[in-house]
């Protein structure tokens, strides 16, 4: 690269973090200089190994992310000493484990995989076409492009597809591989298990010898030590024969307080790729290709209504779909109109004005008898604890607020605990007629003080 666009790519780079970044370190701005570009990657060379390394493990990210927008590609960012020095250092050794005296036959893959969940049915907008692009890089190229591999956003995003589809897309290309993909949760399961059998040995076995391992819901390694000890030899050993590692999680590495800055530094090794709550078009397109699939037939100005109206994710989209759906099928007649405002349980005609969070707080400290101080202190006890879980719950539902801000409105708490709080309110009012009395009924409350609000045009 020439030295003057050398010096042009540095300068836009570090004003679009002064102006979008400003809690970021910004001492040794004067002195990066570009090291090297090519198609995936930028170079931002520092003057000596102490500052390259300090801004390797804390703005790596805030760089990535600033060269992503200037450029509107798939970038990683590293940054070098200017003497050539190491900075990030690979993992070490594999750590020795015993091999099975029989080793056993590794499976072809965890086949627990969505029929319907590949790149064919996935809807492409502005809110994931860069993870998008990522996920089909590293399918057709695992271990070479992106490694690791890391996507994170709110529930219901399309995380689980795009993992499942770079899986379905790689075992299509080789039957053989053998692909690992399983949820977090099964992960810390089967590690417990396997100690407790005294059968570390298989379970590792298996493990490191995975052509692409896929994790979801990373956040779920929070409060298992131990296993997050395991998953980091596990990744360094796939990581140093370059095999593919992809993860999601509900948030970026850098804010899982709770996983081991170890952990968090080799997520951020390759490529951490955003999705966002799709746009109004982008619904419009995810609902028209689920009504084809089902066969429902809407008009274009209900489908944009049910679009509209549904301002979440594609999960939420789905399950209005399912109801015209089942609806339609328990009365026997096609869906119109007042079918579809059934199902959304409200009407086109007096749609109630989104909530707040203080709204959904303020109404439990009427139904709950309890204190908005009480709701936003540090109290567990079940008086205050259910409300709060319950007001996490419904702003998750009704709100589009994110994990962060919920948490934060409810006493800085943090992404996780609402995201346990809604977890736990939502398995418990399948079977919980008390509950789901209680949450009906500050939903009831919600509806008729929204109702009485004046609607902006």
């Amino acid at each position: 690269m020439k030295k003057r666009d050398a010096d042009i790519a540095i300068n836009d780079l570090l004003s679009h973090l002064r102006n979008h970044a400003s809690g970021i370190c910004r001492r040794w701005f004067d002195d990066l200089r570009i090291g090297e570009i090519d198609a995936g990657r930028i170079q931002i060379l520092a003057e000596t190994p102490e500052q390259a390394n300090y801004l390797q493990n804390h703005c790596v990210e805030a760089f990535r992310d600033a060269a992503q927008t200037l450029t509107g590609r798939l970038i990683t960012a590293e940054f070098a000493a200017s003497d050539g020095s190491a900075v990030t250092p690979r993992p070490g050794p594999i750590q020795e484990f015993a091999a099975p005296a029989n080793p056993p036959r590794l499976q072809g893959s965890i086949t627990r995989l969505n029929g319907d969940y590949t790149f064919d049915n996935l809807v492409v907008g502005p809110c994931n076409r860069l993870a998008h692009a990522a996920c089909r890089a590293v399918s057709e190229a695992p271990g070479t492009a992106y490694n690791p591999l890391f996507l994170h956003g709110d529930v219901g995003l399309g995380k689980t597809h795009m993992l499942q589809a770079i899986c379905h897309e790689l075992l299509e290309s080789d039957p053989a591989a053998h692909v690992m993909f399983l949820s977090c949760e099964a992960f810390v399961n089967q590690f417990i298990e396997a100690v407790e059998k005294g059968d570390l040995a298989n379970f590792r076995y298996q493990y490191r010898h995975a052509d692409l391992l896929v994790i979801d819901d990373i956040q779920f390694l929070i409060g298992h030590d131990r296993t997050q000890e395991e998953f980091f030899h596990t990744f360094n050993a796939l990581y140093q024969v370059n095999k593919q590692i992809v993860v999601s999680g509900d948030a970026p590495p850098n804010k899982m307080k709770g996983i081991e800055n170890r952990l968090i530094s080799r997520f951020n090794w390759g490529l951490v790729a955003r999705l966002d709550p799709p746009c109004l078009e982008t619904r419009n397109a995810i609902l028209r290709k689920k009504m084809r699939a089902k066969g429902i037939q809407l008009s274009d100005e209900i489908t944009m209504f049910v679009a509209s109206e549904t301002p979440s994710n594609a999960r939420e989209l789905e399950g209005v779909l399912n109801r015209i759906h089942g609806m339609s099928t328990l009365e026997g007649r096609a869906p119109d109109a007042d079918m579809v405002r059934t199902a959304l349980g409200q009407t086109m005609q007096h749609a109630l004005p989104a909530l707040r969070i203080q709204d959904i707080a303020m109404a439990a400290t009427t139904r709950f008898g309890v204190k908005l101080a009480e709701l936003q202190g540090k109290r567990r006890s079940r008086s205050i604890a259910l409300p709060r879980q319950i007001c996490m719950y419904l702003a998750r539902q009704l709100t589009p607020h994110s994990l962060e801000e919920i948490g934060g409105y409810f006493g800085g708490r943090d992404h996780t605990t609402v995201l346990h709080a809604h977890r736990q309110i939502g398995d418990r009012l399948r079977d919980d007629l008390d509950l789901r009395t209680q949450v009906q009924g500050l939903e009831r409350d919600l509806r008729q003080a929204a109702s009485r609000m004046p609607i902006s045009a």
